[in-house]
């Protein structure tokens, strides 16, 4: 990871999150003052993005959208907790309300706001929490590919029996990049070299093999603190302009999505025809057509 974003010039600083927690936070662009901290009161800035990565992800799966962003925008991403290069919590400590707090506190600590929010899957639900609870941080949303219904318990044990499936430690990242692009028994026979090449990102190298940076049963404690609930009432209160976002073999349902847009006070649709649940990963060129448009008309309309 090292590599990668010294190749891309990005700038790291760590914020403190709720409960203390360390958040490995990446600032694209020219914006910002020195070391990634807030610039200095009065400063000219370009508008500020935060990107929310989805759950088991990390601030590098956002690289692609983050440096057609920079172009005019103070692009900021950053490893929620108990992923990627951030501090992993105590179990206890993974709750709804913390990983808005820790939104809230990058956008604070870094001088982002009014900020939009980039949000995938998990980091979706997040950035709409924090808008209803904070408007006065966020100007605009896109939310990508996540479900406001409750999603239920055969859902958590699915994944609980999908992490049980996993052969680690991997021998090299290479075997790793592999099952998840064509072993994995959720592919049913599928060949996705996109998500084998995301799940590597997801992998470090320990003294028995390859094997996850995060806990898995870290992971199933953060989903079920979302998956027995539904989350229209907080989307019905996100107050700015916010665009859904589905590709057409994603989790999102077209029925659904359009149904968070009729609940959102100011809601608008996009859809990426031949995409799935990685589509800002493996194709940022229709990931940036989806939601460009929208991010343009959020300048405008703050000009």
């Amino acid at each position: 990871m090292q590599e990668h974003y010294a190749k891309h010039g990005v700038r790291r600083t760590d914020v403190i999150g709720a409960d203390g927690i360390r958040l490995a936070t990446w600032e694209y662009g020219r914006g910002g003052g020195p070391e990634g901290l807030a610039p200095p009161a009065g400063a000219a800035t370009e508008p500020g993005v935060l990107l929310l990565h989805g759950l088991m992800g990390r601030a590098s799966h956002w690289a692609g959208t983050a440096q057609w962003l920079a172009e005019r925008h103070r692009v900021v991403a950053y490893d929620q907790r108990g992923h990627g290069e951030s501090e992993r919590p105590a179990d206890g400590l993974l709750t709804r309300e913390a990983y808005v707090a820790d939104a809230e506190a990058v956008i604070e600590a870094l001088g982002l706001a009014p900020v939009t929010l980039v949000g995938h899957a998990m980091g979706a639900l997040t950035a709409w929490q924090l808008a209803a609870r904070r408007p006065d941080l966020v100007r605009a949303l896109v939310i990508f590919d996540m479900r406001a219904s409750a999603l239920g318990g055969a859902s958590q044990l699915a994944w609980e029996e999908w992490f049980r499936t996993w052969p680690v430690p991997f021998p090299s990242l290479a075997a790793a990049r592999r099952w998840f692009a064509e072993e994995d028994p959720w592919l049913a026979g599928a060949r996705r070299p996109a998500r084998g090449d995301f799940h590597a990102d997801m992998m470090t190298l320990r003294e028995d093999g390859w094997r996850p940076v995060f806990s898995r049963s870290q992971m199933l404690r953060t989903r079920e603190t979302w998956v027995y609930d539904a989350h229209w009432d907080e989307l019905a209160q996100v107050e700015c302009p916010t665009l859904v976002v589905r590709g057409v073999d994603g989790e999102l349902g077209r029925a659904e999505a359009m149904e968070m847009v009729r609940v959102l006070p100011r809601g608008e649709y996009a859809e990426i025809p031949d995409a799935g649940h990685l589509v800002h990963y493996a194709d940022p060129a229709a990931w940036r057509t989806a939601t460009e448009p929208f991010l343009n008309g959020v300048l405008a309309a703050g000009a």
